[in-house]
């Protein structure tokens, strides 16, 4: 997923985890101040433009229930800030894109579970902007490693929803 996200030429720069081809964790903070008390969740990448984080992605690779996608997002959407090693706080845009991406290699050949995430992902759309959040849109794609390559039509839709969500960037 970090090589279709750099070679997409959006701007800004990505920060991302080994599961997307970085190097480092990714968390997120309710309040400005780097601390466990503070620290809510990690994701697995961020597009960071004009200092701001505009765009979350999360990839669910094993747990792919309603339970562990909710929780994810409402876990990122009480965040204000990212934060580095000792860096500055990294504060949210006040739109911010979330986009999780699940992972279908290991559903059952008549899984009623795309179907599923249909309904959630409209369930989360209608309750978005969740109260002082800056997550104000959210997306969900599904999909096998090798259906998000910069060719493939899954990978050409996600890089055209991050494009269509940073217009004017």
């Amino acid at each position: 997923m970090g090589n279709l996200i750099r070679k997409a030429g959006l701007p800004g720069n990505i920060h991302a985890d080994g599961a997307c081809d970085g190097n480092h964790r990714i968390p997120l903070f309710c309040l400005g101040q780097k601390s466990k008390r503070t620290e809510l969740c990690n994701v697995d990448m961020l597009l960071i433009i004009s200092g701001k984080v505009k765009v979350i992605i999360e990839i669910e690779e094993s747990n792919v229930k309603p339970i562990q996608i909710f929780g994810k997002l409402v876990a990122s959407a009480l965040c204000s800030h990212y934060m580095y090693r000792n860096n500055d706080p990294i504060p949210m845009d006040d739109s911010v894109l979330f986009i999780q991406v699940l992972d279908t290699s290991t559903l059952k050949e008549k899984t009623l579970k795309l179907a599923q995430w249909n309904v959630v992902e409209k369930l989360i759309a209608d309750i978005l902007p969740i109260r002082d959040s800056k997550i104000k849109e959210y997306r969900l794609f599904y999909g096998d490693r090798h259906d998000f390559s910069p060719e493939s039509e899954a990978g050409k839709q996600l890089t055209e929803c991050i494009r269509s969500s940073l217009a004017g960037f």
